[in-house]
């Protein structure tokens, strides 16, 4: 039993790592997109934690350098003193990304949602999800399983300080995929819906 469990869990992430092969590229080589979209990954107080930190980092790379025209930052803002969308504005903005080019999505509460949150709320249909390379198969793959034509950009955050965490990422991914299947496979609702937002559009349209 222990071995037919194993295997369960191994093969959705072979399956995502395999499939989305095509799709993950570095920050030179990824096709253009209209959008990017980064998935939130904690805060410190008005600081973006380590590893989102390395995501905005080449999320400000795409926009300077002409692969994405408005960055989308999804994340958690159900409680008072926690907002991931602003903050990461807020790193964006420090970083040289206008404010007028970046997009909140305060829904984000797990990969499937930000997901089906771009294509259902915010209309995106082409972007790059920015992530982790340890969670990038699984994000390509979410998005693209939600209704977008999706390419990922991923950032190793092997070395230094954040060796463990990402070892610790890579640990998780196999039952992170295991439930991201059920999503793949029901397509369920994101927590919270709400009414469809032109915030990307309008973004798009900005001098």
């Amino acid at each position: 039993m222990g071995g037919l469990g194993t295997y369960a869990v191994l093969v959705p992430m072979g399956w995502a790592y395999a499939g989305t092969a095509p799709h993950r590229f570095s920050v030179q080589n990824v096709p253009e997109t209209p959008v990017a979209l980064v998935l939130g990954a904690g805060i410190w107080g008005q600081n973006p934690s380590r590893l989102l930190a390395r995501r905005l980092d080449l999320a400000a790379e795409l926009y300077r350098t002409g692969k994405v025209k408005v960055v989308l930052v999804s994340g958690d803002n159900r409680f008072d003193d926690y907002d991931e969308p602003t903050v990461m504005r807020a790193y964006l903005e420090r970083k040289g990304v206008p404010e007028r080019k970046v997009v909140r999505d305060f829904a984000g509460l797990d990969t499937w949602d930000s997901c089906a949150r771009a294509k259902r709320i915010f209309g995106v249909t082409r972007l790059t999800v920015v992530t982790q390379a340890f969670h990038l198969p699984r994000a390509v793959a979410l998005c693209r399983g939600a209704g977008i034509q999706a390419w990922g950009v991923g950032d190793d955050s092997m070395g230094g300080n954040l060796t463990g965490p990402t070892v610790n990422g890579y640990l998780r991914e196999p039952l992170a995929m295991l439930k991201a299947t059920g999503n793949l496979v029901f397509h369920p609702d994101p927590a919270l819906l709400g009414r469809t937002e032109n915030g990307v559009g309008e973004a798009l349209t900005s001098p």
